[in-house]
């Protein structure tokens, strides 16, 4: 059985800062690390594979600096990394994203596919089921548990759903998408350090995919989504106070609310 995972690096930070004139993440000086989700992605990985055997593959799309999530996650067991890395992916947007990567995932081969349901510096946790319908294979989004039957070619997923969960099971190749409560990632030990860093990492270019790529659907140029401005969170105002009974309260909310036409 092969296993992918694909994974991005992001800012460890909750205060993402934008670059007022191209509306991309500044990410210098803020400190990477592996997506929360995508991270439980791995770990479930890695558990699928010592129940069943097989390999975990794990792909990433960024910069060349991305090479370092690669390497932590080969430090915690996966088989062999995947970097897609060019000028021409620069930009893209989710749409794009997909579309490169399910190009890699056609070349590397798979059986599942794993994603984080969303990165924490964009939330939109569109990249994963986009993939699935490049490859036209079947999703579950927001995999809570999962088992694999003793073949390897049924899955099961508890899938988080509002208020309850859902039941499902599907043939593979399929894609999930994982919560970060799927599974609790484990801790590199030395020996694995070492052996990332003994591994090779294989990189990937625009003309290492270019059989299956349209250069006017990927990149900046190439996304159907644009971000027409940016902004950061705007502070609250302190807000109007009132130093005065509870009755006298509860007049001048219910004054408000009408001023407001909401009763």
């Amino acid at each position: 059985m092969k296993i992918v995972v694909c994974i991005k690096q992001v800012p460890d930070t909750n205060e993402v800062k934008l670059d007022p004139k191209t509306n991309r993440l500044i990410r210098d000086g803020v400190p990477s690390i592996i997506n929360h989700d995508d991270k439980s992605g791995i770990e479930a990985a890695l558990q699928l594979k010592e129940k069943v055997g097989g390999t975990v593959t794990v792909v990433c799309m960024g910069p060349p600096q991305a090479d370092v999530a690669l390497r932590e996650a080969l430090a915690m067991g996966c088989d062999e990394a995947y970097l897609l890395s060019a000028r021409e992916f620069g930009g893209s947007d989710t749409c794009a994203t997909a579309i490169i990567i399910s190009t890699a995932l056609k070349k590397i081969g798979y059986d599942i596919v794993i994603t984080g349901r969303q990165a924490i510096d964009g939330d939109t946790a569109q990249v994963g089921p986009q993939i699935a319908e490049n490859l036209g294979i079947p999703q579950i989004s927001y995999t809570e548990e999962l088992d694999i039957n003793d073949a390897a070619d049924t899955v099961t997923v508890k899938r988080q759903y509002e208020d309850r969960y859902h039941m499902i099971e599907a043939k593979t190749p399929c894609l999930l998408t994982a919560l970060q409560e799927l599974a609790e990632p484990r801790y590199m030990h030395a020996g694995g350090i070492i052996d990332a860093y003994a591994k090779d990492i294989t990189v990937w270019g625009f003309d290492d995919l270019k059989d299956g790529l349209n250069p006017d659907h990927i990149g900046l140029n190439g996304s159907p989504t644009k971000v027409v401005t940016s902004f950061g969170k705007m502070a609250k105002g302190a807000g109007e106070k009132l130093d005065v009974t509870p009755d006298e309260a509860v007049a001048a909310i219910i004054a408000k609310m009408e001023e407001k036409h909401i009763i």
